[in-house]
């Protein structure tokens, strides 16, 4: 066998390989988003007893 040829590679191994997960795409957001998420709620929860009174 002199003539060997590498056998490519399906299509389902190839976005098998390349998958991203959503939840890994997301993860490196969480420091930023938490401390916002959390400041806006305190801003709205303070509006809303300032508006109370």
């Amino acid at each position: 066998m002199a003539h060997d040829h590498p056998i490519a590679p399906n299509a389902a191994d190839v976005e098998a390989a390349t998958a991203t997960d959503a939840a890994e795409s997301v993860v490196h957001l969480i420091p930023v988003v938490i401390p916002a998420v959390g400041a806006a709620m305190i801003f709205l929860l303070a509006f809303i007893a300032v508006y109370m009174a």
